[in-house]
């Protein structure tokens, strides 16, 4: 887990997962064609990079090519239908807010929990925990734009260099992310590590 940065591609698991070739994302690509009915030749390039998106993160990618920090819950793209843009929505794990937290008077009183976490990971409350204890789990949900600029153009259709535009779009995105969300997470756990 890379600490410094919100989300990152990897291309060493990349490599260690193929099972015939160089890269277990190219073999994705190829299994998964069918996530770019309707996308071939757009003269935009936000469904073909939400299509990449979509092959190189969980559930179809598991473990993702592409990777997140550990407070990020869920992360995908989508065409705005309003104007074309691209939207990113993420979900991440949060502190309480401070109106829970100016005073645990209220949080002892039933013994509430917060997140629950296994190696360093959050994870939802068992089954078992649930018969006996209430669970308080803060998430953010974050919707915004991300930038076109430099996404690359959507191919005409399934050629040879799918995976290197397919990547291109991928490192672009994980750019981009990283700036929306990476100064967020960073106020989050500096928060965590001063209390």
């Amino acid at each position: 887990m890379r600490e410094d940065q919100a989300f990152w591609i990897d291309a060493r698991s990349d490599r260690e997962r193929a099972r015939g070739g160089d890269s277990r994302y190219a073999e994705l690509l190829r299994d998964n064609i069918g996530a770019f009915d309707g996308v071939w030749g757009d003269i935009a390039p936000v469904a073909f990079a939400c299509a990449a998106w979509r092959v190189a993160t969980p559930p179809v990618a598991s473990p993702g090519l592409v990777r997140w920090h550990r407070r990020i819950l869920s992360a995908s793209c989508a065409r705005n239908g309003w104007d074309g843009s691209m939207i990113a929505r993420i979900s991440l794990v949060s502190p309480p807010p401070a109106a829970l937290t100016a005073s645990r008077a209220w949080w002892r009183d039933r013994g509430w929990e917060g997140w629950p976490e296994v190696f360093g990971q959050y994870v939802e409350p068992a089954e078992r925990d649930l018969t006996k204890i209430p669970f308080v789990r803060p998430v953010l949900l974050v919707d915004a734009p991300l930038p076109l600029d430099d996404l690359p153009p959507a191919p005409d259709g399934p050629a040879e260099d799918l995976p290197e535009l397919a990547h291109r779009a991928l490192v672009v995105l994980v750019r981009e992310l990283n700036r929306l969300i990476g100064p967020m997470i960073a106020q989050i756990e500096s928060l965590g590590r001063s209390g």
